[in-house]
């Protein structure tokens, strides 16, 4: 059975979509500043966003934040209960927390307040947390010594009756996080799974990165909610987030944009006409395809399926709706003509 849980109006697992989360880097005493953030992330798409709550008097600003936005927040503690504490009684209905770096009696203290306030509690472990007892028993496997040690972290919640946490298990190799998670899964069958690479890097790299592992954890059904974990604006994190989702056909969030690679047999300079194109697509619905091709070859005949669809000709450029040629102009006419192709009058 697949189990759920539910931070304020946030549905995590259960069949509920994947979800894409991201985290704040702006620091909690830039109450302003955080709350910027949040609404950034909002108007992006952002489902969830982690915010760390490092010392104890930052417990104000906290409680500051959650009455202030509206994009659910989960704080994220590292070794100290009493921190754990103040979170929920700041208003957070989600940790993120390591069972295993806390004494027992306080930890059971964690799991009574979070079972009395309805808290999520997300455990998980990263691949330079493992212990050398835990790699020790893996016999250096790192990927298994990262399961072992969320294992022992979810026996601890289970052996309490907690059932409302999010399991995940990071690293910053591809292989050996997909590895850890897959194990999870299968221990686990039906616990909501946090997914990601940690520490992915900046660029055209931490995405990749960051794809490579996502998508090969997607695709076997694992995964309920998501971070791309980037050396960049939050924001980004989250488009690209949506991207993988989309490209996996598990969500359409946003226009899908198709495009050609170009060769020489273009008639027009694709690049030119995506840049030409996109300040127009805000504003269609979620899912519609555009398709921006270079010559006829992928014009409406391989493109047919997009809604909106636009390729180069000796003459210029031909526009196209699923498939059905409605207008052919120059280049020199289309920053006229393409506002109204978008919004469905015949051009």
């Amino acid at each position: 059975m697949k189990r759920s849980v539910q931070i304020g109006p946030l549905v995590i697992g259960g069949g509920a979509p994947v979800r894409v989360e991201s985290m704040l880097k702006t620091p909690l005493t830039d109450r302003e500043g955080c709350r910027d953030q949040c609404e950034r992330l909002v108007a992006v798409g952002c489902e969830l966003a982690r915010v760390a709550l490092p010392r104890p008097e930052l417990a104000d600003d906290l409680t500051w934040l959650v009455e202030h936005t509206s994009l659910p927040l989960m704080a994220d503690i590292h070794f100290d209960p009493a921190l754990a504490l103040l979170a929920m009684e700041a208003g957070c209905r989600a940790i993120r927390i390591n069972p295993g770096n806390m004494p027992l009696g306080r930890l059971n203290d964690v799991i009574s307040t979070a079972k009395a306030l309805g808290t999520v509690i997300r455990i998980g472990a990263n691949g330079g947390s493992v212990s050398g007892r835990q790699m020790e028993e893996a016999k250096g496997d790192r990927a298994a010594a990262l399961f072992l040690a969320v294992r022992e972290q979810a026996e601890l919640l289970l052996n309490s009756g907690f059932e409302e946490m999010i399991l995940s298990a990071k690293s910053s190799s591809v292989p050996e996080c997909v590895r850890a998670n897959v194990l999870i899964a299968q221990a686990y069958p039906g616990f909501p799974m946090h997914i990601g690479l940690t520490e992915a890097g900046p660029g055209d790299g931490g995405i990749v990165k960051s794809t490579a592992g996502i998508s090969a954890l997607l695709a076997q059904g694992i995964g309920d909610t998501l971070r791309v974990s980037l050396t960049d604006a939050p924001e980004r994190e989250v488009r690209v987030g949506y991207e993988i989702l989309k490209a996996l056909e598990l969500r359409s969030h946003g226009v899908n944009l198709i495009s050609c690679p170009t060769c020489g047999r273009r008639r027009a300079d694709v690049m030119r006409l995506v840049e030409l194109v996109r300040p127009m697509l805000d504003g269609l619905p979620d899912g519609t395809s555009v398709a921006v091709m270079g010559c006829e070859v992928n014009g409406p005949k391989e493109a047919k399926h997009a809604q909106y669809g636009i390729a180069g000709t000796p003459a210029g450029a031909v526009l196209f709706r699923e498939g059905e040629v409605v207008g052919e102009h120059p280049f020199d006419a289309l920053p006229d003509v393409l506002p109204a192709f978008f919004t469905g009058t015949r051009p």
